[in-house]
C-alpha cells in the first residue's frame, strides 16, 4: 500500500473530506489530491501532523509497518503519554461551519476541543453563544473563569453574573461587585448582603451607604436604621432614592425598592 493509499484510507476512516483535511493541515485541496494520487509527497512537518491527527506512526505512513506500533520499548514510551485528541468533523455545514467539530482547535456549530469556537462551544477554552469551559466567553457562559451576558462560574463577569466571585451590572455571589450586588460581601451602587457596602443604599446585617439599613449595624451618611422599617421609614427611603439616584440608574433603583 502506497503512502497515497494509506492517506486516503485514514482520511475516509476519520470522516474527513479532502477540503476539511486540507484546512486542518494548512494546505490546498489540490495538495491532498496529489498526495493521495502519489503525484506529490507531504513535507516532513505535514507527515508528522498527519501521524498526530490520525494517531498512527510515521513508519506506518512511510513503510510497510503496522498502523499501531509493535509492543516493544518504544511503544511503551509512546503510550506513556496521554492520547491526543482525535479530530472529527461533520461534512454537513451550517452557515459555512461544520455542523459539529471535535478536535484540539475545534470550530463548528457545535465545537468540542481544547480550544473550541462555535455557537455551542465546550472546551478548556470555549468561545460561543453558549460556552462551557475552564475559560469561557459567550452570551451564556459557564466555567471556572467566565465572561458573558449571563455568566455563572467560580469567577464570573457579565451583565448578569453569579459565582464565588462575581462582577456585573447585576451580581450575586460570595463576593460580588455590581450596580446591584447581592452576596455575603456585597459592594455596589445598591448592595444587599451580610456585609453590604453601597453608594446609595445598603441592606444587610452590617450596612454602610448613603442609606444604610442594617440588622446589627448601620452607618449611613443621610439615613440609617437598625431593625425593621416602619411604613414611614420606607416612604422616606423611597423619596431619598428618587431625589438622589441619577436617571441612568432608575431601573436598578426600581428593582432595589422591591427589597424594602
Amino acid at each position: 500500500m502506497t503512502l497515497g493509499d494509506k492517506l486516503s484510507k485514514l482520511r475516509k476512516e476519520n470522516n474527513y473530506t479532502q477540503e476539511q483535511l486540507a484546512s486542518v493541515l494548512g494546505v490546498s485541496r489540490q495538495s491532498i489530491s496529489k498526495w493521495e494520487s502519489n503525484i506529490a509527497y507531504p513535507e516532513t512537518d505535514k507527515l508528522i501532523r498527519i501521524s498526530e491527527l490520525f494517531n498512527c506512526t510515521l513508519d506506518y505512513l512511510l513503510k510497510d509497518a503496522e498502523k499501531i506500533a509493535p509492543n516493544n520499548q518504544s511503544n511503551e514510551k509512546i503510550h506513556s503519554f496521554p492520547k491526543r485528541l482525535r479530530e472529527r468533523k461533520s461534512e454537513k455545514t451550517v452557515c459555512g461551519m461544520p455542523l459539529w467539530h471535535i478536535g484540539r482547535n475545534a470550530k463548528g456549530f457545535i465545537a468540542v476541543g481544547l480550544n473550541a469556537h462555535g455557537v455551542i462551544a465546550v472546551g478548556l477554552k470555549a468561545t460561543g453563544i453558549v460556552s462551557l469551559g475552564m475559560l469561557s466567553v459567550g452570551v451564556l457562559s459557564f466555567g471556572m473563569f467566565s465572561l458573558g451576558l449571563l455568566s455563572i462560574a467560580l469567577f464570573a463577569f457579565g451583565i448578569l453574573s453569579a459565582g464565588c466571585f462575581s462582577v456585573g451590572i447585576f451580581a450575586t455571589g460570595a463576593i460580588s461587585l455590581g450596580v446591584i450586588s447581592i452576596g455575603a460581601i456585597a459592594i455596589g451602587d445598591f448592595s444587599v448582603g451580610a456585609l453590604a457596602v453601597g453608594k446609595y443604599l445598603a441592606l444587610g446585617d452590617n450596612a454602610r451607604a448613603m442609606i444604610a439599613l442594617g440588622d446589627t449595624e448601620a452607618i449611613g451618611s443621610v439615613f440609617q436604621k437598625i431593625g425593621e422599617l416602619s411604613e414611614q421609614d420606607i416612604t422616606y427611603v423611597k423619596q431619598l432614592l428618587d431625589t438622589s439616584v441619577p436617571a441612568y440608574l432608575s431601573p436598578a433603583k426600581e428593582i432595589i425598592k422591591l427589597f424594602l
